[in-house]
């Protein structure tokens, strides 16, 4: 599992205290970066690799600010050329979220996709989710 911890921001509460709807998609993005590192280490977007092809974001409880989150990632499944991500965003020990993403590692200049490199494999490998469960 990755695991990463992040400060709510006031900019980031609405008008009823609580953290906005709009900031989970950009905070489970934050908490992808290890994964980012793992298929472009340089993070040269011109040979940028993972692309996002779906998210499926649940809410399950309130969020707010003062309190740190902690986002949880697993790699649920990983096919030849993509991978499905469990996220969770926990806030005071609750789970307050839960999100599906799938990613394709895709090849900007060629358009198409690609096969996930062995040594990533391996390395995805280590998060999955039912060895973590």
């Amino acid at each position: 599992m990755y695991k990463t911890t992040l400060t709510p921001r006031v900019s980031e509460t609405d008008a009823v205290g609580h953290i906005n709807n709009t900031t989970l998609p950009v905070w489970f993005e934050a908490a992808r970066n290890p994964l980012f590192d793992l298929f472009t280490p340089d993070h040269d977007f011109a040979n940028w690799k993972l692309v996002i092809v779906k998210t499926t974001l649940e809410f399950i409880g309130q969020l707010y600010f003062g309190e740190d989150v902690e986002m949880r990632i697993w790699v649920e499944k990983i096919g030849k050329g993509s991978l499905e991500l469990h996220e969770e965003l926990h806030q005071a020990g609750n789970l307050c979220a839960r999100n599906k993403a799938v990613y394709v590692n895709y090849n900007l200049e060629k358009q198409q996709s690609e096969k996930i490199p062995e040594a990533i494999r391996q390395e995805l490998s280590k998060h999955l989710w039912e060895t973590s469960n």
